[in-house]
């Protein structure tokens, strides 16, 4: 068939929910928001070749916490709710801050 009797049709496909506002997260994911939001952050292990060995995840009051683990790190990075800049710890963006409800300070 010559190229010139092809037509490209377009197919149009139902809207899907592209709103990351109501993503549901689970509890280790927000246990993990919540403490960024507040000023933690996530340190990443390096091995000397580079690659990822371990993570450290520090409170704002810069406490060593173990509630995140790779996995979780793994997700939220997926989910476009934290990020690092220039090398630095990795903190919650503006999505972070959404996906994370709000939760009382027991101070």
């Amino acid at each position: 068939m010559p190229a010139s009797d092809l037509v490209c049709l377009r197919v149009r496909r139902p809207a899907q929910a592209t709103d990351f506002t109501t993503m549901d997260i689970s509890k280790d994911e927000q246990r993990v928001l919540h403490a960024l939001a507040q000023g933690g952050r996530i340190a990443l292990i390096r091995t000397p070749d580079g690659k990822t060995a371990g993570l450290e995840f520090f409170n704002r009051d810069g406490w060593l916490m173990n509630s995140c683990t790779m996995r979780v790190f793994r997700k939220l990075k997926a989910k476009k709710a934290i990020k690092s800049s220039n090398g630095q710890p990795y903190r919650i963006t503006r999505r972070g801050l959404q996906l994370v409800r709000s939760q009382l300070d027991n101070r």
